[in-house]
């Protein structure tokens, strides 16, 4: 703890730090969370975030469905999550307050806009008292500020009506944060002069509302502390912070020109993948083309025609798409071509929690087509990884001829963290191997269904190449030269072969992080249960316990040893946000009596809720008469 004279406030060194703005839908919590983000990516800590908000547009103001929050965990070490509960809790109004006190520590900083505490906004979430009078916020540091106010008071001179100048107050709150967390100011000064070009009134009031912020925190004696979080030991390189849709979307920017294919996107908007479409459309210089089509099966109907043409067919969606899209990735399945499937999970059934996360589509992916129709499933761990497993995804999809499905959710997708920027010329290429001259034994024809030897892919012909004529279709093909056959022996060699083919697709073997290599436990997971069981795991051997945890990036074909490590330990616990579908999976395929512990409430584990269920099994392992 330092301090530089008796009239400033004292800095104190905190190692991790979470955030969370929380206010109406219409606040711009989303905004100043990702301002506070960019600029605390900028300074160089570790981050995680999450943010939280309505399915509906514009949800009814000062109501608890509408409350929409940012929360951001930042530390100077390599951090896992967004956080378990706030240290600093921003309440923009009574319902951001009610909806989320509950999970604000005693001791923690409440810093509250008063300016929204009228009788009419505490009535609509049933305040009968203002809880800034009644004493209930007592156990918390309570900062009452009025920042609509205040804001107005800062845009007197602009001209701009008192609405207008209102809608400011979240660059005010954005900016009394930047000072008591010391993060910088010039790249949100410049983001908002670059948003509000076009309006230079408005940008100029924002960036007076963000200064006034700040100017308040240094000359106010409500703040007797600011805070310090220095930055993260980082591997170098050039870092920036990173979504995983954005991620998802540059993995396919760099695939296309990994393997020197123009990139289709056939897609419909849909919550939570539609930035992807979004991110995409920007990038026609490298060879992009997006089609925003009327429904989800023209969407994957058209990238799957492009990857009939020699382009790579990419689609993406969430589960009520996929669901639609089914009988076409069954044709991919069929055709044998190369497509990319994105589905970024969200709350089901049906329309179910659109802005909600889940893992519900695994047994969708699976076995969500009629017939035999396997394909590979990948899932990326978090933001980060998204870039990677797309470029995963494409090599085995151009490699073996066949559509994959990567299955992100709506915690990566939208959860953000420091992404070190990758060298070009270090990605890894392939080579589409276009088929390009008549492959039948005698050298006459050209048969689409001859398969190599290795892969068991079929070739890839681009339509209009001299001499390789083809027909492809749903109907069966005759093995090898492509005819449509109705032979019962044929159809059952053909849906072995497609099943061979997909397992056989050769994936990294599953690594276990076993510290001390006793662990009578394992946790298994997979998708963005990486970070809370990373983060819970941590804990547990804090308090001086053995646990082994691994996590799966292939969902299949799975890892080869993967039966081998299940066997290996006392107990094996997989932790999911469905009822138990990997688990089901596992239970089937290695006979392993798996257990279960699951979550459908949309939103991710808490370190401290799975380091609970740790401790409770590592207790059943050292029960009496516990056995494997």
């Amino acid at each position: 703890m330092t301090t530089t004279d008796s009239t400033e406030p004292e800095v104190i060194s905190r190692d991790r730090v979470v955030i969370r703005f929380a206010g109406d839908s219409g606040d711009g919590m989303q905004l100043t969370g990702d301002r506070f983000t960019s600029e605390t990516a900028s300074f160089g800590n570790d981050l995680s975030t999450l943010p939280n908000y309505p399915a509906e547009i514009r949800a009814p103001a000062g109501t608890l469905p509408g409350v929409s929050s940012f929360q951001l965990h930042f530390a100077n070490f390599d951090i896992l999550t967004p956080g378990d509960r706030p240290d600093v809790l921003v309440a923009m109004n009574p319902a951001a307050l009610k909806a989320n006190v509950a999970d604000l520590p005693p001791g923690g900083v409440l810093i509250v806009n008063t300016d929204e505490f009228t009788k009419r906004n505490l009535t609509k979430v049933g305040y009968s008292v203002s809880p800034l009078d009644d004493g209930s916020l007592e156990r918390y540091t309570v900062h009452e500020v009025a920042m609509a106010t205040l804001t107005r008071g800062a845009l007197e001179q602009t001209g701009l009506s008192k609405k207008d100048a209102e809608r400011a107050k979240n660059m005010f709150a954005l900016g009394l944060l930047s000072w008591m967390y010391h993060r910088p100011t010039e790249g949100t000064e410049r983001y908002l002069r670059e948003k509000f070009a076009k309006r230079p009134d408005l940008a100029d009031a924002n960036v007076l509302a963000f200064r006034a912020g700040h100017a308040y925190g240094e000359t106010t004696e409500s703040f007797a502390v600011t805070y310090d979080v220095a930055p993260a030991p980082l591997a170098p390189g050039t870092y920036r912070q990173i979504t995983g849709n954005t991620a998802l979307a540059y993995g396919i920017v760099a695939a296309g020109q990994a393997g020197g294919l123009p990139v289709f996107l056939g897609s419909y908007p849909i919550t939570p993948a539609s930035d992807i479409l979004h991110e995409l459309s920007k990038h026609k210089a490298l060879g992009v083309t997006t089609f925003q089509a009327e429904d989800e099966i023209a969407g994957v109907g058209a990238a799957l025609g492009a990857a009939f043409g020699g382009a790579l067919g990419v689609t993406t969606t969430s589960g009520p798409g996929i669901s639609l899209k089914s009988e076409t990735i069954g044709l991919a399945v069929a055709l044998e071509l190369p497509l990319l499937v994105i589905d970024v999970q969200r709350g089901g059934p049906s329309t179910g929690l659109p802005t909600k996360t889940e893992q519900a589509d695994l047994l969708q992916a699976m076995f969500g087509r009629n017939g035999e129709a396997p394909l590979p499933i990948l899932a990326p761990r978090s933001p980060g990884d998204c870039f990677d497993i797309v470029l995963e995804a494409v090599r085995i999809a151009v490699t073996y001829r066949t559509p994959v499905l990567v299955l992100s959710d709506g915690s990566v997708a939208n959860g953000s963290e420091p992404w070190r920027i990758p060298d070009a010329s270090a990605l890894p290429t392939f080579d589409p191997g276009f088929a390009t001259v008549p492959n039948s034994p005698d050298g006459a024809e050209f048969w689409p269904y001859l398969r190599d030897d290795d892969t068991l892919a079929r070739p890839w012909a681009v339509p209009g190449t001299p001499g390789l004529e083809h027909r492809i279709g749903g109907l069966e093909k005759a093995d090898g030269r492509g005819s449509i056959s109705y032979d019962p022996d044929n159809h059952d060699r053909m849906t072995r072969l497609r099943a061979a083919k997909i397992d056989g697709i050769a994936v990294p073997d599953v690594e276990v992080d076993d510290p001390n290599g006793d662990a009578e436990l394992l946790v298994l997971g997979w998708g963005s249960t990486y970070g809370p069981i990373g983060a819970g795991a941590r804990r547990v051997r804090t308090l001086g316990h053995s646990i082994a945890q691994a996590h799966l990036r292939h969902l299949n074909p799975l890892p080869a040893n993967l039966g081998e490590v299940l066997r290996r330990y006392r107990r094996v616990l997989v932790p999911e946000m469905n009822l138990g579908q990997l688990a089901l999976l596992l239970r089937a395929d290695y006979l392993v009596d798996v257990q279960s512990y699951t979550k459908v409430a949309g939103l991710p584990f808490r370190a401290e809720e799975l380091q609970d269920v740790f401790l409770d099994h590592l207790a059943q392992n050292s029960a009496p008469g516990v056995h494997a």
